[in-house]
């Protein structure tokens, strides 16, 4: 698609106006290019304006054939439907023709967690190594917070006073400021990083999280150290940061029965978004159940 076309301007208007996250907006230009793609499949003299929500029940029908799951064309359909909401206001469609059209339905499935046992594991170690100790202090934070990826890549050292003092300031979402309690582990491995942070750092550099290089360290590397220390300590599953996360609102919920605080500290606009770990916490009761009960022992 070229620079000029109507996707290209609406993707600009999502990132400059609305300011949506650069991963938001790549998201909504794969949904948008999927779009062109099926509607040029079909005829390659329809534009988008010839669109009608026949088509659209169609192109939801090919890609579910594709092996997308529900969950996934909503949020397809979500990008499509807001580009012809902007057309309409533009006055090149009269119709939005995704309008009515859903997602076939599929099973939600839940996030993965660590235990609290294994969560201890990946933590619980001791390096002096400079990569090491910085990488320590990342994922104490990610646990004992609950941050998502890009807000703990994003924090600066400005903020380290505050983040010492028990209490980390980010901007979620939408660029929507929350603050949220730093556990003592956390503040403690901060605080080791903290004092060795110029070892790497670069003399002009803002970022509190720096690579090897001294510059602000990369999503994908922090995702990569990660994964390489849960590997080395032999846990049984792909550790990402998410599922840190997900591990800090399950383990805080169970031990507290607050939704709403963990709704808080997580940033989550619908309280919704927070209850999928209430289903989480019945799954680790109904476990204890079964192993504990008399009449759900199996023989």
């Amino acid at each position: 698609m070229s620079d000029g076309d109507p996707v290209s301007s609406y993707l600009d208007e999502l990132a400059q106006q609305r300011r949506l996250s650069p991963h938001t907006v790549s998201n909504y230009r794969r949904d948008l290019k999927i779009l062109g793609e099926l509607i040029v499949a079909q005829s390659s003299t329809l534009g988008f304006a010839s669109i009608d929500s026949h088509n659209i029940r169609r192109f939801v029908a090919q890609l579910h054939a594709r092996g997308l799951n529900g969950r996934s064309l909503a949020r397809t359909l979500s990008a499509w439907r807001g580009f012809y909401r902007w057309l309409g206001r533009r006055g090149e469609v009269a119709v939005n023709p995704v309008d009515g059209v859903r997602a076939p339905k599929s099973p939600k499935a839940l996030p993965k967690v660590l235990s609290p046992d294994e969560a201890s594991r990946l933590l619980e170690v001791s390096d002096d190594d400079i990569v090491e100790v910085r990488d320590q202090a990342m994922f104490e934070l990610f646990y004992s917070s609950g941050l998502r990826l890009s807000e703990l890549s994003g924090l600066d050292v400005d903020g380290l006073q505050d983040l010492l003092a028990g209490e980390v300031r980010v901007l979620g979402k939408r660029n929507k400021p929350r603050q949220v309690p730093v556990g003592s582990k956390a503040r403690e491995a901060v605080g080791r990083w903290a004092s060795r942070r110029a070892e790497l750092a670069a003399v002009d550099e803002t970022a509190l999280f720096v690579g090897k290089r001294g510059g602000r360290i990369s999503p994908r590397v922090i995702e990569d150290r990660l994964s390489q220390r849960a590997l080395r300590l032999g846990l049984p599953t792909h550790v990402h940061p998410h599922m840190l996360r997900h591990s800090f609102a399950s383990h805080v919920l169970q031990s507290s029965g607050d939704l709403r605080a963990v709704q808080e500290m997580l940033g989550h606009a619908s309280i919704a978004s927070t209850q999928v770990y209430t289903h989480l916490d019945f799954q680790h009761l109904a476990k204890v159940y079964d192993a504990a009960h008399p009449r759900a022992k199996r023989k």
